[in-house]
């Protein structure tokens, strides 16, 4: 592949994503004329074309775009690449493209550009899930699907020190509400910061669903935290339940993107051990100070970090 012209980051910098303009431009040339549809030319600005390939580069990157919104987004897309080739023009008049900042972005978008292509070109030979597969993921995961719940949480965040915990554990499962628990924390002068939300089983952390699935309204759950701790009391609930034939198709997704992302780690670690790399300088004390550390615990939540503290109110 040839390097990629200076003005690539004059388009970029304008507020499309990197990674698409990038890809866009190494594709079709941000100028440049080619035959057929995808080369077609779509506007000119000066002595510049912007053709249609770059426009349906990008609009293919839009999500969840109804028909209808096709034309409207593609001409959205396509005035915001005339800002761009217009400042690409003057970006290349004043010689922009000779700063060492510049060259160094458009390499550095280059090489990510490649890299993200050889990830999806390696994860297209992951094998979709069969249905019993989907079936038995459906099933194996109740408090997302058969027995899905909307919750109405409140969430206390705590600054505390380790020593702290322990009192503050107790005093939580000895509050009769969660202003009586509040209380203790203020006369306590335990810094901390409430929030009260509604999130259904699909927006909860995967390493907390199964533990508030599994308390009843009114119950709380506290974990430990970097900072100190966090409660959640389970305010109330209501079923939702989603059936198998309703969540197919989000299962199926999931289940192919998890085994794409495990093909692309496998991979990854299988050249990094064949790879021979040397990190220098400062970059080789801390790479051996990572090495040396201790894997950090696990974060998730069992069923034994749920107390019957308060009730709310």
């Amino acid at each position: 592949m040839k390097s990629l012209s200076p003005r690539f980051f004059a388009c970029a910098r304008l507020g499309l994503p990197v990674l698409a303009v990038v890809a866009a431009a190494a594709l079709t040339g941000c100028g440049a004329k080619k035959d057929g549809p995808a080369g077609e030319v779509a506007v000119k600005v000066n002595k510049d074309e912007i053709n249609v390939g770059q426009v349906n580069f990008l609009l293919a990157q839009q999500r969840n775009l109804r028909p209808d919104q096709t034309d409207a987004a593609g001409r959205q897309i396509l005035d915001r690449l005339v800002d761009q080739q217009l400042a690409v023009r003057k970006a290349l008049d004043q010689k922009l493209d000779a700063e060492p900042g510049v060259q160094m972005a458009l390499e550095l978008a280059r090489r990510e550009v490649l890299g993200r292509a050889y990830v999806e070109r390696l994860g297209e030979a992951a094998p979709k899930p069969t249905p019993e597969e989907i079936k038995k993921y459906y099933n194996d995961k109740p408090a997302l699907f058969s027995e899905r719940r909307i919750y109405n949480l409140q969430e206390i965040g705590i600054e505390a020190r380790a020593e702290q915990l322990p009192e503050i554990r107790e005093r939580l499962a000895a509050a009769k509400n969660t202003n009586e628990f509040v209380d203790y924390l203020k006369s306590s002068g335990i810094r901390f910061a409430g929030n009260q939300a509604v999130r259904a089983a699909e927006q909860l952390p995967f390493n907390t669903l199964d533990a508030i699935a599994k308390m009843k309204d009114g119950q709380a759950m506290i974990v430990p935290t970097p900072t100190g701790a966090q409660v959640v009391v389970l305010a109330g609930s209501r079923s939702q339940p989603v059936s198998e034939e309703q969540a197919r198709p989000s299962i199926e997704q999931f289940l192919l993107t998890e085994r794409r992302r495990k093909l692309v780690d496998e991979d990854m670690k299988a050249m990094r051990a064949a790879a021979k790399i040397e990190y220098q300088g400062k970059f080789a004390t801390a790479a051996g100070a990572a090495a040396s550390m201790p894997a950090p615990p696990a974060s998730g939540l069992t069923s034994g970090d749920i107390n019957k503290g308060p009730a709310t109110k």
